[in-house]
């Protein structure tokens, strides 16, 4: 009876919370962001621009659209189907309870693994998909609802409180967004597209079955000794290592056929190993024919030391300006985004503080409004913290040869000191001073070495050359 009593506190505890983090981030839609005529948005490698007669600002705002004339309106809208048409991942609520707690959300601690999600589901999406690839509806979406996210929030927690208060079942709350029926002359690729699609966004469900939702990726921190409820910090060290080795191991144990085409490489103490990331690449069958595989590398670094050194924008702007560039977890102290593009100073990003209700995409024809964004966003880049990870995604060995080339002169460039912000080198990294994860891990999270990485790292203790 006690246990009962004690699970019902947690319950109401955690609806406050929803509310309270929904309240706090109610603006995540509602506030407008501009962007200048005058220079180029990139987004992912693609390039738009605005720029017209007129000088001055304009605002994405699907509102303001209307204003614009045709000559800059063409290319705005491309960019505006281009980022709707990115996977959006937030905090949800009311989904399945998490495996030893009582927590139905993940609001006000989950915003480092659902921009981690995000980043991977860009991977995919090239994986699967290609960059050419943007989402037919993407121009349907409502900005915001007529009601306020903010008022919505309040009704539906005074009415599941009144009903936890009277013993009653919990009312469901119907969503705004309800699939809309199109009739459309589809061809073979444009089905085939839709359906990855949907599988995609699938993968990152919020149910314990989803090969990435947040169920899966809270077991695989279990054992780097995070809990469900335990914040990832993206300003801390080692809690970045901690969560792109969550990523690495939910790839690894993904057991959809469709996604043994694909493998994670983490970069260790910044620097990618050639020989290692070919090795995830190629694997030989007992027929004596090679296996390849697609790679996404990430790759843990930091921008400076208390505070992002300006120096390194020209290398971030470069490396968004890459077609196989899949994004940068990061952010600022205590908030962790997904930055995706930028515009002069200014990255652009999507935020996952933004509490929605459950979806289940286990049934047919899920409503997929709610995992695309309608409004980019902007934050200067000294603003952001120094901590962060990059990724990028190979299809082929020869794809990753030319990515590091490219990457490896980029780095050159941009480097004011002796030293690159991370290198390239050949061979394993074995054949240096210290061991490399084995390739076939035990079902152990991290190699002794990585667990050794772990325990070393941190904010203080990362050495900026």
């Amino acid at each position: 009876m006690e246990a009962t009593g004690t699970d019902e506190v947690e319950k109401i505890k955690s609806k406050f919370m929803s509310a309270w983090n929904n309240m706090k981030y109610s603006w995540v839609l509602k506030t407008k962001t501009y962007f200048s005529r005058n220079s180029p948005v990139f987004l992912l490698g693609k390039c738009y621009h605005f720029k017209s007669d007129e000088s001055g600002e304009l605002s994405t705002e699907g509102s303001n659209f209307d204003k614009i004339n045709t000559e800059i309106s063409g290319n705005v809208e491309e960019f505006r189907k281009d980022f709707i048409s990115r996977i959006w991942l937030t905090y949800r609520e009311e989904f399945p309870q998490i495996k030893g707690s009582a927590l139905t959300t993940d609001c006000g601690w989950g915003c480092t693994l659902r921009t981690g999600q995000m980043l991977l589901a860009q991977g995919l999406m090239l994986h699967f998909l290609g960059r050419a690839w943007v989402w037919p509806d993407a121009l349907d979406i409502e900005n915001s609802d007529s009601e306020s996210w903010t008022a919505h929030t309040v009704k539906k927690l005074t009415a599941s409180l009144e009903a936890s208060l009277t013993a009653e079942r919990e009312p469901k709350i119907l969503s705004h967004h309800q699939e809309r029926t199109l009739r459309r002359d589809c061809g073979d690729s444009e089905m085939r597209n839709e359906v990855y699609h949907r599988k995609i966004i699938s993968w990152f469900g919020d149910s314990p079955l989803a090969a990435f939702g947040l169920h899966q990726l809270i077991e695989y921190g279990k054992k780097s000794g995070k809990i469900a409820g335990d914040w990832y910090g993206p300003a801390v060290v080692a809690h970045i290592l901690s969560f792109v080795f969550v990523l690495r191991k939910a790839v690894e144990e993904a057991r959809d056929p469709e996604l043994q085409g694909v493998t994670v490489y983490v970069a260790q103490d910044c620097t990618v190993y050639s020989s290692d990331v070919i090795d995830r690449q190629c694997s030989f069958m007992d027929s004596g024919e090679t296996d390849t595989k697609a790679v996404i590398i990430l790759v843990p670094v930091r921008l400076g030391g208390e505070r992002t050194n300006m120096d390194y924008l020209e290398f971030v702007k470069g490396i968004l300006s890459l077609e196989y560039c899949v994004g940068i977890i990061g952010g600022k102290p205590k908030q962790s985004y997904y930055f995706a593009g930028f515009q002069d100073d200014s990255l652009i990003y999507m935020d996952p503080h933004y509490c929605q209700s459950f979806v289940d995409v286990s049934i047919k024809d899920f409503p997929l409004e709610s995992f695309h964004c309608p409004s980019p966003k902007k934050m200067s880049f000294k603003k952001m913290d120094p901590s962060c990870t990059i990724g990028f995604y190979c299809r082929t060995v020869q794809d990753f040869e030319k990515a590091s080339e490219e990457i490896t002169k980029m780095l050159k460039s941009s480097s004011k000191e002796k030293y690159p912000l991370f290198t390239f080198v050949k061979g394993h990294s074995r054949d240096y001073d210290f061991a490399s994860s084995p390739l076939h891990e035990e079902n152990d999270l991290f190699s002794e070495d990585e667990k050794k990485r772990l325990k070393r790292f941190s904010t203080e203790e990362f050495v900026l050359l």
